[in-house]
């Protein structure tokens, strides 16, 4: 019994970090995610005696991924897109800088996803390294919750090189005073190595979870290998040959849609309301939930301007929302305008509106806001900071989109990519879409180029925009188109007037390089004091 009391406290780290640590962690400051001293073994290689102390290790895993997950802190890198913006002042610098595309070294929030991230990870690794050599008589449970931890690291592993390019590789509990940056094929060919492992061990549907993969199947796994092959086919490495292969991962898991739980949510609109927050769209979801102490914080009242009591911290680009075609997919993307009640607070209760306002109206900044980030109007969520919202890490629609592209970027294309392309295009517009329609459907022209676009539609406001302007070297050309085109605001005069004026230039203005040398983030500077195998290579 001592024995197994002294593994939770080791293996549960992760959760009693969420439930008290959350309390007193953010005000304080602490060494970053690789971060013990290296000459102190912080997690000891102890075999599992029990399954469970397995499954509390596994558990431990999903506390670190939703500590790290919880914030826009994880999720920084998003606004570098040329979908997503901050507000131009206030206490949003870290937001701004990756907005401008000049990251400082000091930068909070990119040591905060680094620490979050590689926590994870070390979490993971103290799984595997528990495990190994060990077997259970229920092989099943153990396959399932070995494949999770493979499944989580390779995610965390492909987080962070999305965001800095080559990373260290620890695949040990025990950190190493040597550890070097691997390099940028290495990194990809971990990942894969563990989504190979991941996809080996998981079922095809994992047992007693709710819709959109709160715990990863084999279907979950693959998705994701879709996802990095159709990264490392683009820059930096550019290994064309993998275009086919993302395209033959992401055609397995159509192929074999209903048996992992997947498919595309009917109306656009559905996918993002809490009351439909686990659906069948989530090839992997990362759960909250608010009573439990597991809140989220990326939505609600974030997305808002001050005006109405937001935090002023996601908006969406003025020059993205007005080339967004107008169609229902739009509508569930975007607040176009708020109603607001007799106290001058935005409601989503359509008896209690007095007033609307636009947009391009907003006293303190003039930006549309993301539906998606604000929340759903039948939820109302506008004075809140915590919800029950769950984040989609991916969804079934990029898998579609990642199948069509890639389809077309290795000359491999045919009905079935067409068809996965015009799933998504009718979606868009509300209509069925396992049903032809000729007033959506294309089935010619260049069908890489045309699901770039559709991806930049569908995947708006997601945090995701940048890596796909990565991988295309297409950075410069999007982020200097970011200039409204026609839209007009209000200056609301000191006097009481107001003043028309044409908006001419983003709020945010780029101020780093647009080149490839500045499309990856330095490693925090700290991690490099404490591990200067990690500079110069």
């Amino acid at each position: 019994m001592k024995r197994l009391q002294n593994n939770i406290s080791k293996v549960v780290r992760g959760l009693c970090i969420f439930g008290l640590v959350t309390i007193l962690f953010f005000g304080c400051k602490e060494q970053f995610s690789l971060d013990e001293d290296p000459s102190v073994p912080l997690l000891a290689e102890v075999p599992y005696t029990t399954m469970e102390e397995l499954e509390l290790g596994v558990n431990g895993i999903y506390g670190e991924l939703r500590q790290a997950t919880w914030m826009t802190t994880f999720y920084v890198n998003g606004w570098s897109g040329d979908d997503i913006t901050t507000h131009r002042a206030s206490n949003k610098a870290d937001f701004r800088e990756y907005d401008q595309r000049a990251i400082s070294g000091e930068n909070s929030r990119t040591a905060g996803s680094w620490r979050g991230a590689y926590r994870t990870i070390r979490q993971a690794n103290s799984v595997l390294a528990n495990i190994e050599g060990v077997e259970f008589a229920d092989t099943d449970q153990q396959n399932r919750l070995v494949g999770e931890a493979h499944f989580l690291r390779a995610i965390m592993f492909h987080h962070l090189a999305r965001i800095h390019g080559r990373i260290p590789l620890p695949l040990s509990p025990i950190p190493d005073a040597e550890l070097t940056l691997a390099s940028q094929v290495e990194v990809y060919e971990q990942i894969e190595s563990d989504l190979l492992m991941a996809e080996s061990l998981l079922p095809d549907l994992y047992p007693g979870v709710n819709n959109g993969a709160a715990r990863p199947n084999s279907g979950s796994a693959r998705a994701l290998l879709a996802r990095l092959y159709l990264d490392w086919a683009g820059f930096p490495v550019s290994d064309n040959a993998k275009y086919g292969m993302a395209a033959s991962s992401a055609k397995q898991v159509i192929d074999n849609a209903s048996s992992h739980g997947f498919g595309l949510v009917a109306d656009p609109e559905d996918v993002w309301t809490i009351a439909n927050r686990f659906n069948e769209e989530g090839v992997f979801t990362v759960a909250f939930c608010r009573p439990c102490g597991l809140a989220n914080r990326k939505f609600g009242k974030l997305s808002l301007p001050t005006d109405y009591g937001g935090w002023q911290e996601t908006f969406a680009e003025i020059r993205f929302f007005e080339d967004f075609p107008e169609q229902p997919r739009k509508d569930a993307t975007y607040h176009s305008f708020l109603a607001i009640d007799d106290n001058g607070n935005p409601t989503g209760d359509a008896s209690a509106a007095v007033d609307t306002v636009g947009w391009n109206e907003f006293r303190d900044q003039l930006n549309p806001l993301f539906k998606k980030v604000t929340g759903h109007i039948s939820d109302n969520l506008w004075i809140e900071f915590q919800t029950d919202r769950n984040d989609f890490w991916m969804r079934y629609a990029e898998v579609l989109l990642i199948y069509a592209e890639a389809s077309g970027r290795s000359g491999s294309v045919t009905a079935d990519a067409w068809e996965a392309l015009n799933m998504v295009r009718r979606r868009a517009e509300n209509l069925p879409v396992d049903t032809p329609d000729p007033s959506v459907d294309i089935t010619s022209g260049d069908i890489a180029e045309l699901t770039f676009t559709e991806k930049k539609w569908e995947l708006a406001g997601e945090y995701l925009r940048w890596y796909d302007l990565v991988r295309m070297q297409r950075v410069e050309e999007a982020l200097s188109e970011r200039d409204p085109q026609v839209s007009t605001g209000t200056i609301f005069n000191a006097d009481g007037t107001t003043t028309e004026f044409d908006i001419r230039e983003p709020s945010n203005p780029i101020l780093g390089s647009l080149g490839t040398d500045n499309y990856f983030v330095p490693i925090p500077p700290r991690e490099i004091e404490f591990y200067q195998s990690l500079s110069g290579n």
